[in-house]
Order: structure tokens, then C-alpha cells, then sequence
């Protein structure tokens, strides 16, 4: 049985929903307020720079061995270092990517929290400001399995292929099979992963384009979505008319109500309801405000004519 350790990426990935996990997994009672949810890019079925990977097998069976596991700093197995743990775990497609081994790319997410305290205030900084990323797991392995013949690459009896070399128009590549325990998972500096560099985190705040954008995304949906911003922006506009016209119509129905109540009140409404509210005042008004006779019809004798000076279209 082989320890072996390989390194991904942290992302700061606030999760929504996730605090009944969170207690369950402790047997804790802890609030939305006391934990900083994250997530972490455990590992994934490319080769690396050690020439080494996963299959999905391998990762959807490290998926159920990493919950629960602590995070800490450089596999330094000691309890003063524990500062977060994973609570859940799943695989995510990347579509159009496939490895060297042939498979469809794909990697292990897995989903973290830490507490929120003083201790822990500098690493959350740090995690939110892209200083802490890179992190590595540490596991144990049943076989290390050679591309080229599918013998443990240790069994010099069985296999005497080098690893890196290139036989025929394949690539010595090792598996590593069979995973039988998940140690911990660390943050690092340098990791093993090719794609376990500096990658924009996703903020809370951040907008759909932008998160999309830093996804590398392109194509078609970038139209669609600036019909969606254009017809977003019409919506605000009619909604703000409308609450200013409701406003409007309840000062004079309600003179008594100060400007800012009404628009207070204006503002948290949806349409449906600023419609109901305007057709309200409108009503009211009818009774208090009657049109004006604006025709005089009256003999020859030319009474009412300043009146009628005053007749507007």
C-alpha cells in the first residue's frame, strides 16, 4: 500500500444551504454566522507532473474517504494545524476535456468550512485575497499501475517500463489504483497538478458575465445574455416609473403621509403589487378630484365667455 500526496487548488466558494450538513457531520449546532464555507479542488484524472493520476473509479471512491477530513498546512500531522474540514464531496464534469489515459476529464470537489475566530480571520484574508490556494491531498493507494503493460510499476518481476518514457507512440503514465484511506488535504505552495495555479476565485458579489468570464467561457451565451442585461435594464426603468407615478398619486390621495414614507414603502413592492397600490390611490382620487367642466353651452348673449377662455385640449 503506497501514501501518496497530490495538489490542487482552494477556491472561496461560499456554499448556501449547507449548515445542516455542516452540524450533522460534528453533531454541532453551529450558526451561518460562525463558519466560513469554502470550496476545494481536491484532485483530478489528469496526469501530473509526477506522471501520475486518477481514474473517475478512483476519484468517485476518494470522494467517500475525504469527508470529514481535516485541513492543515503542509502534511504537518499535527492537531494545532487543523483549521478546516470537509463536509461533502462530489465529482464535476468538465466537458470537452479528456486525458491522457482517454477518459472524459473530470474532478473531485470537495466542500470545506472552517470556524470564524480571531485565529482564523488571517487565513480567511488570505483565502478571499488569492494568497492561499494550492492544496494537497494525502491518501493510500492500493497498486501504482503502468500504462504500458498494467502491472504495478514497483514489480520489477512484472513490469520494466520507466516512467516518462515512450514506447512505441504511448507514454509510461502511472494509475494510482485503488485508493484504500484518505489521510488530510493541506494548503501548499507548490503544487504537483498542472492546473493547481493561481486561478480567480468566484466572490459572492460576483455578477453572472463575470463569473462566466472567469470561467474562460465563451460562446453563444454571451448574446442571449446582453438581450437578458437589455431587457433587465427596461424592466428597472418601467419599475421605476411606476413607483414614482404611485408616489405620486398617494401624496395627493394621502397628503398627511410624508414623501419619504411613501417611497419607502414604494420600494419594497414588486409591479403586481405597485399596480394594486396605484390603482388604489387612483380610485380614490376620482371622488376627491372630479374633472372640471371645461364646455359652456349657453344662450347668445355672450355670458360665460372668460370661461370659456379657459377651454384646454
Amino acid at each position: 500500500m503506497e501514501t501518496v500526496r497530490k495538489q490542487a487548488q482552494a477556491q472561496a466558494d461560499p456554499a448556501q444551504g449547507e449548515l445542516a450538513a455542516i452540524n450533522a457531520l460534528g453533531g454541532t449546532s453551529l450558526t451561518a454566522e460562525e463558519i466560513y464555507p469554502f470550496a476545494v479542488r481536491l484532485c483530478d484524472n489528469q496526469t501530473d507532473r509526477d506522471l501520475e493520476y486518477f481514474t473517475r473509479k478512483d476519484l468517485e471512491v476518494l470522494g467517500e474517504l475525504f469527508v470529514g477530513k481535516t485541513g492543515i498546512f503542509d502534511h504537518s500531522w499535527s492537531a494545532k494545524d487543523q483549521r478546516a474540514r470537509i463536509y461533502r464531496t462530489e465529482i464535476v464534469e468538465e466537458p470537452g476535456v479528456v486525458t491522457e489515459a482517454g477518459e472524459p476529464g473530470c474532478y473531485l470537489k470537495g466542500y470545506a468550512y472552517m470556524l470564524r475566530t480571531e485565529e482564523n480571520e488571517g487565513l480567511i484574508a488570505e483565502i478571499e485575497g488569492g494568497i492561499k490556494k494550492e492544496v494537497s491531498v494525502s491518501c493510500a493507494v492500493r497498486r501504482q499501475v503502468c500504462s504500458i503493460c498494467g502491472n504495478d510499476i514497483h514489480d520489477r518481476g512484472l513490469c520494466s517500463h520507466g516512467k516518462g518514457q515512450v514506447y512505441g507512440e504511448r507514454r509510461c503514465i502511472v494509475r494510482l489504483a485503488e485508493p484504500t484511506d484518505a489521510f488530510e488535504w493541506s494548503f501548499v505552495a507548490v503544487p504537483a497538478q498542472p492546473k493547481a495555479g493561481v486561478v480567480k476565485g468566484l466572490r459572492p458579489e460576483a455578477t453572472l458575465r463575470q463569473a462566466l468570464e472567469a470561467l474562460g467561457r465563451e460562446g453563444p451565451w454571451q448574446k442571449e445574455l446582453d438581450r437578458l442585461e437589455r431587457e433587465a435594464a427596461a424592466g428597472r426603468r418601467h419599475l421605476a416609473s411606476l413607483r414614482r407615478e404611485t408616489v405620486r398619486l398617494g401624496l395627493l390621495a394621502e397628503p398627511e403621509l410624508r414623501g419619504e414614507t411613501l417611497t419607502g414603502i414604494a420600494e419594497k413592492l414588486d409591479e403586481e403589487e405597485l399596480e394594486a397600490l396605484k390603482g388604489c390611490y387612483a380610485r380614490r382620487l376620482e371622488g376627491k378630484l372630479p374633472l372640471p367642466v371645461q364646455l359652456h353651452y349657453g344662450g347668445d348673449n355672450g355670458e360665460g365667455a372668460e370661461d370659456d377662455r379657459s377651454f384646454v385640449i
